[in-house]
């Protein structure tokens, strides 16, 4: 006890609840420390453990309310380590949110990080004359900045950038530590990151206007009566990032960023939604709603599939994952792999033509990678160990699979097999782009860019950089249209493969799907795009003539152009089959 005055005089009652907060401060740090070593695949392991860290962390938060006075007294609480209990909510949150996809615990996240600045909990740490608690601080903003990128909260990281920022300034001038370098990096890596959006929407007053892109109601072109698709549900997805060179924050690239939005709604506000919301009793009153461990209470909608994001995972950590993750995939589920990496080639000409002799994607950069692409200088006879090749994939394709491949080698995914008539799509990116597109490589992959938000990949092709808020709206009015047609093409068409009915019913994978045509049309008018390597492809191939070289497709997009004032960069005839 740090206390006024000898143990002695202080009264018995006292005495025990500086007793019991001990206890209550090292049981939760010995929960917490505990959640580094649960395994990181599989649903069921860590929900308990989940379940009783917040426990504790509810009474801990609780008790330091209710016996403030006496801890300020008789132990000495200072306000950074409130801050200290709060940030560790906030990042028992954002994990949890990690674990199941569920985007309201961001929100919750977002509550305890935002009252740890409006409340200046670390504010007293720059006086102090220990480093260790200013980089606690620094951790905190960064943690901070991770979840206003993931809620797009653009303003708001902006302005904490620069509050970062002028933190690190200060700690590097008052502490001769060896960590200046890495700070730096952390600032340059989140400058970077927000600079990688493509286009700048301004409203009436000249004024910034920042969209969400997760998936939002009437979001998606409906079922229409006599459609006949799939009931599948997408129920898993591995984002997988490992592009040389990428703009990147907190092991997560532009592209795994923008993918696993795609693959999420619009999160609501968990204490709107929960049946038993806390109580709020006084200014520090930040309590976990009851929901979060009461396994049989779950927000209203839990439609958000899992995801696990893996930035640059050895090829046993990602197989690993992907076994974890078959292994506990729901019956009339659909498993989703996302590959955003830098492509491998084979070394030389193969007698035959397995489905690992076309190379893959390199899922783990090692010192044998040079300007993006892998120098073998082993023997010309061994693979690459971290390469992900098409062949072992196939285990997974007894179960129904969807696979998207950003690649300069994805079309090596082309030579698929489907041993088991699960269905299985591969959509896949081109391998090339035109020179002048090239240099944009590092803000994110157009290919992804169009995944995401495809009138702003439209808008990145064309070239523009900002634009109206008005026409933006008018532009996606016109897009909602295109993408019922697109959706009545898929469903109508006769030649079509069965695995992309099946995968329909699914919302997101609908959407992805429908985004994927329009910008296999878009590419195709395109003058630049010239080449057919150019140009996306997919595994069962799409019917060119009554899909992605439709006369009704390409007249929504030259109308498009002609909205944006850029139909010159298109050209306005049926197309040669490339």
């Amino acid at each position: 006890m740090t206390g006024v005055g000898a143990d002695d005089d202080i009264p018995l009652c006292e005495r025990k609840t500086v007793t019991d907060f001990c206890y209550l401060l090292d049981k939760s740090k010995q929960l917490f420390n505990g959640l580094r070593d649960l395994p990181q695949y599989g649903h069921k392991q860590w929900q308990s453990y989940f379940g009783r860290t917040f426990d504790i962390y509810t009474k801990l938060w609780k008790f330091q309310q209710q016996h403030r006075q006496v801890l300020d007294n008789r132990y000495g609480l200072k306000r950074w380590q409130i801050g200290e209990v709060a940030s560790k909510i906030g990042q028992l949150y954002y994990h949890y949110y990690l674990r199941t996809s569920e985007t309201s615990y961001l929100n919750e996240a977002f509550s305890f990080y935002s009252a740890i600045r409006q409340r200046s909990y670390y504010h007293q740490v720059n006086k102090e004359d220990r480093p260790e608690l200013v980089v606690k601080k620094l951790r905190y903003y960064a943690r901070f900045i991770v979840v206003c990128l993931l809620l797009n909260k653009m303003d708001l990281v902006k302005v904490l950038v620069k509050e970062l920022s002028e933190e690190i300034e200060d700690y590097t001038q008052r502490f001769n530590t060896e960590d200046q370098l890495e700070w730096n990096l952390v600032l340059q890596e989140v400058a970077a990151f927000v600079e990688a959006d493509p286009l700048m929407l301004l409203n009436d007053d000249n004024a910034v206007v920042v969209i969400s892109n997760r998936l939002q109601e009437g979001g998606v072109p409906p079922l229409e009566q006599g459609m006949v698709v799939g009931q599948l549900t997408l129920a898993d997805a591995l984002i997988v990032g490992n592009c040389n060179n990428q703009v990147k924050f907190s092991e997560l690239t532009i592209d795994m960023f923008r993918m696993l939005q795609a693959l999420e709604r619009e999160p609501v506000n968990l204490a709107t939604q929960s049946s038993k919301p806390g109580t709020l009793v006084r200014e520090d009153s930040y309590t976990l709603p009851v929901t979060l461990y009461e396994p049989n209470e779950k927000p209203a909608k839990r439609e958000n599939p899992h995801k696990y994001l893996l930035y640059k995972p050895t090829f046993s950590q990602l197989y690993t994952f992907l076994s974890a993750s078959f292994k506990e995939l729901p019956a009339n589920s659909v498993l989703l792999v996302y590959l955003s990496a830098t492509g491998v080639f084979p070394t030389g000409r193969s007698e035959s033509e397995g489905p690992y002799d076309f190379g893959g994607v390199l899922t783990n950069t090692n010192r044998d990678v040079v300007n993006g692409e892998t120098a073998q200088k082993r023997s010309q006879a061994q693979k690459e160990m971290h390469c992900l090749h098409p062949g072992d994939l196939f285990p997974f394709t007894r179960k129904p699979l969807f696979i998207i491949v950003d690649s300069s080698n994805s079309t090596a995914y082309k030579n698929f097999s489907n041993l088991f008539g699960q269905p299985l799509v591969c959509l896949l990116s081109p391998t090339v782009y035109p020179k002048s597109m090239q240099d944009q490589c590092q803000r994110g992959s157009l290919f992804t860019l169009f995944l995401y938000n495809p009138l702003m990949g439209f808008l990145s092709v064309c070239g523009l950089s900002s634009m109206r808020y008005g026409l933006w709206e008018k532009a996606q009015e016109l897009l909602r249209k295109v993408f019922h047609d697109i959706g009545q093409m898929i469903t109508s068409s006769r030649a079509i493969d069965q695995a992309y009915l099946q995968f329909y019913g699914d919302e997101f994978l609908r959407l992805l799907m429908i985004r994927f045509v329009f910008c296999c049309t878009t590419l195709r008018l395109h003058k630049l795009f010239r080449e057919a390597r150019s140009l996306p492809e997919s595994y069962p191939p799409l019917p060119k003539q009554e899909m992605v070289e439709s006369s009704l497709l390409q007249k929504h997009v030259l109308e498009l152009a002609a909205m944006l004032d850029v139909q010159n960069l298109f050209s306005d005839g049926m197309l040669d089959n490339y």
